[in-house]
């Protein structure tokens, strides 16, 4: 629903199109957190009048306490209704709004004013949902849109300069500081460090970026200095493509709510029409104004499409709701209506099938090293505790999970990408990926270390040797395998969706071929795409649509 969004986080806009709520035309902006609070007030306070008047009618009360009752109903009830009632007006429309109001009034007129009044609550709770809704979307566009700093510090001549990103060209070098995030996208040109691509891809390990290393915006770098080469304006970056994919996805409205828009301004005058007819007929017929009159109301209450407006997207946002609170996340009207039709899931890796965070789950020391898994994690341990690295952060937790005694380490030295290395009692140890001890002298074992390394790889990984010794003993400790681990229930629910007739599981993710493959493999999906970035998932969703019919995305995170 919204059309346009403003580029820096310091100054958000969301705007509404003009037909964005079939009911409520003349509110057709997104209301503010607080003028959706006083409309639920007025919701609120409508449903008391109804119970005030109900109950005066039922216990006998003074009539004065009825109409009081009803009176306040059809006060706050009709309040922005007849706000937007009167702005179609002034416009020389007739909308939906205005035969709302018409049609309480009507019931009012002839005597009915339970009737009345309940049709204003339901319209007024219908109002407030849709500005729920509403508000989640420019939340979710303004949750994406902090993801990008404001500015960006460039290098000019030589010198460091902090400009905003507006006035940044291709070509640009921007210099990237440790645990900053990425302002624009680009190519590294000099050094190197690990970036949290998650809130873009949804790749649970950080990945390494060299020069030559595409970068892109709104990720967040690790513990070493970029310099950054600017490839695309700000407003043509990564992210802010994601943030016209959610525009889009939000703009997606159930089939009956753009019936609704299409037809709402001829039905109205239609509606109107046609009462005027009956009272014009009735009367000609001889009937006397006042029978003549209750029959034209009668039918005009009748003909109001209380029930589509109201039930449209209040179904639609109970839907959403109750998906959400399960973790599915719903791209708009549209896919909850055609879930009954849905033949493909496609789900997310990180943080749906699997839990999201990694975890150490191969340990395994090597047969000559005489050394028992928790000595070899406390070794590990010790060197990976001066490091931030998500490895290490597993490593650490699993010792303490054993309640392992963790030594303290000495010349703790880091490798960006590829290992770390620190003096724990009267030896080195070194531990990282296969890249980090190229061109070092062969450990006593490394053959055998080698192919168990390349083995964990291969079943979806990421795994590290040990090495431990002096310089003229060096010999291999044992190697260890980390992975994101599949949630216990994943598996049964893709098989209880094959079961409720969905023909084909997908999933699809940012995360590499190797580890993508595996997870999908446990899971029992049907069909794997991996390294995808967010405007591919979506391609592929489209893809799978135009094969097979309705698509579901069953997604975690902002990127989904």
């Amino acid at each position: 629903m919204p059309e346009s969004l403003s580029s820096a986080p310091s100054n958000v806009r969301v705007l509404e199109r003009a037909d964005a709520s079939p009911c409520c035309a003349g509110r057709a902006q997104t209301a503010s957190p607080s003028e959706t609070r006083r409309q639920a007030v007025f919701t609120a306070l409508t449903l008391a009048g109804i119970a005030v008047g109900l109950a005066a009618t039922w216990r006998g009360w003074p009539a004065a306490v009825s109409w009081m009752g009803y009176g306040a109903a059809y006060g706050f009830g009709g309040w922005y209704g007849a706000r937007g009632g009167l702005e179609a007006i002034r416009q020389r429309q007739v909308d939906i709004d205005l035969l709302m109001v018409l049609a309480a009034l009507g019931a009012l007129a002839i005597g009915q004013p339970f009737e009345g009044a309940l049709l204003l609550f339901l319209f007024s709770l219908s109002n407030v949902l849709q500005q729920i809704a509403m508000g989640r979307s420019r939340r979710a566009i303004e949750a994406l849109v902090k993801l990008r700093p404001d500015s960006a510090v460039l290098l000019v001549d030589g010198q460091e300069k902090r400009v905003a990103l507006e006035s940044v060209v291709p070509g640009d070098v921007f210099v990237l500081r440790p645990g900053s995030r990425v302002p624009l996208d680009g190519v590294v040109v000099r050094g190197e460090s690990q970036l949290d691509e998650a809130t873009l891809t949804g790749e649970s390990a950080p990945v390494t970026k060299a020069p030559g290393a595409a970068v892109f915006a709104g990720t967040i770098n690790g513990g070493g200095s970029l310099e950054v080469r600017v490839t695309r304006r700000m407003e043509d970056s990564t992210l802010a493509r994601m943030v016209r994919l959610v525009e889009e996805a939000q703009a997606e409205k159930a089939t009956a709510q753009r019936l609704i828009d299409r037809f709402e301004q001829p039905y109205a005058v239609g509606v109107l029409a046609l009462t005027a007819l009956a009272l014009a007929t009735g009367m000609a017929l001889g009937e006397a104004f006042g029978p003549a009159f209750y029959r034209a109301m009668t039918l005009m209450v009748a003909a109001s499409p209380c029930a589509l407006v109201i039930s449209t997207p209040a179904a639609v946002l109970s839907a959403i709701a109750a998906g959400a609170r399960r973790g599915v996340l719903f791209k708009g009207g549209v896919t909850v209506e055609e879930t009954a039709r849905v033949q493909v899931v496609c789900f997310d890796k990180t943080g749906t099938l699997t839990e999201g965070r990694t975890r150490l789950v191969t340990l395994e020391p090597h047969p000559e090293a005489s050394l028992s898994e928790d000595a070899l994690l406390t070794l590990a341990a010790a060197v990976q505790a001066r490091s931030e690295h998500h490895l290490a952060t597993a490593t650490v937790a699993e010792a303490e999970r054993r309640g392992l005694e963790v030594p303290v380490a000495t010349a703790f030295h880091a490798t960006a990408g590829r290992g770390v290395e620190a003096r724990v009692g009267a030896q080195t140890v070194r531990m990282g990926n296969l890249a980090f001890f190229d061109g070092a002298p062969p450990a006593c074992g490394w053959e055998q270390a080698r192919a168990a390394v390349q083995a964990l790889e291969q079943s979806g990984q990421t795994a590290v040797a040990v090495v431990g010794g002096t310089d003229e003993t060096r010999r291999v400790l044992g190697w260890m395998g980390f992975a994101d681990t599949l949630r216990p229930g994943a598996a049964g629910v893709v098989q209880h969706l094959k079961r409720l007739g969905v023909s084909h599981v997908v999933m699809l993710t940012g995360d590499n071929a190797g580890v993508a493959g595996a997870i999908g493999a446990q899971a029992g999906v049907d069909e794997v795409h991996a390294g995808l970035l967010p405007e591919e998932k979506v391609a592929r969703v489209q893809a799978l649509a135009r094969q097979y019919g309705a698509v579901a995305m069953v997604g975690d995170g902002v990127n989904d």
